[in-house]
């Protein structure tokens, strides 16, 4: 069949592409009627494309100032509404929220979160009372036991130092009463 006979197919990626074939086709109507008509075409049926084509054409011009005037008095009623651009944007990405709120790969992955969540909370749980535990098991040791005693002896002598330097500015003799020192560790 002739490319230039074929019927043009909306659908294909190609439309409004014009082949190699339809670009000697002429575009001026007066033009192309001094020429003979396409192969398989006889004159009364070209006449009768042509006309159709044209009233096709007319009514595409129609159907766009149809459109254009639709477009502006919609313009208009949300003008007297007071609806701007961008309360119809937010209007947009509040139904998209919500449309992607109510989709299934959002509730399985929220679900999978919410397992997530739940088993890391479980997990960190027992870690921390596992470090208590250790903790606790590390205060009651010898070792920390004679850690605590080191420091409480070095606090003492640092508190005691203090005390004296302190003391002998106010007391006359410079030993007055020093209240008891206490040993306990923090």
């Amino acid at each position: 069949m002739e490319s230039a006979s074929q019927d043009i197919n909306l659908n294909s990626p190609n439309k409004g592409l014009l082949s190699d074939a339809m670009t000697d086709v002429p575009v001026d109507s007066a033009a192309s009627a001094r020429t003979s008509p396409p192969e398989g075409l006889t004159l009364a049926e070209e006449e009768e494309l042509r006309s159709e084509l044209a009233k096709v054409e007319e009514e595409i011009g129609t159907l766009r100032q149809v459109l254009a005037a639709k477009e502006r008095h919609c313009g208009e009623l949300k003008r007297k509404l007071g609806l701007t651009p961008l309360d119809g944007l937010k209007q947009n990405l509040s139904k998209s929220w919500h449309d992607v709120q109510v989709s299934n790969a959002y509730k399985k992955t929220q679900e999978t979160l919410s397992q997530a969540g739940q088993k890391t909370s479980a997990a960190l749980s027992n870690v921390g009372s596992v470090i208590s535990r250790k903790l606790g098991d590390m205060r009651n040791s010898a070792t920390f036991k004679s850690f605590e005693d080191r420091v409480g002896t070095i606090k003492s002598r640092v508190v005691g130092s203090r005390e004296n330097s302190t003391d002998g500015l106010h007391s006359p003799s410079g030993a007055g009463d020093k209240p008891p020192q206490d040993n306990t560790p923090f």
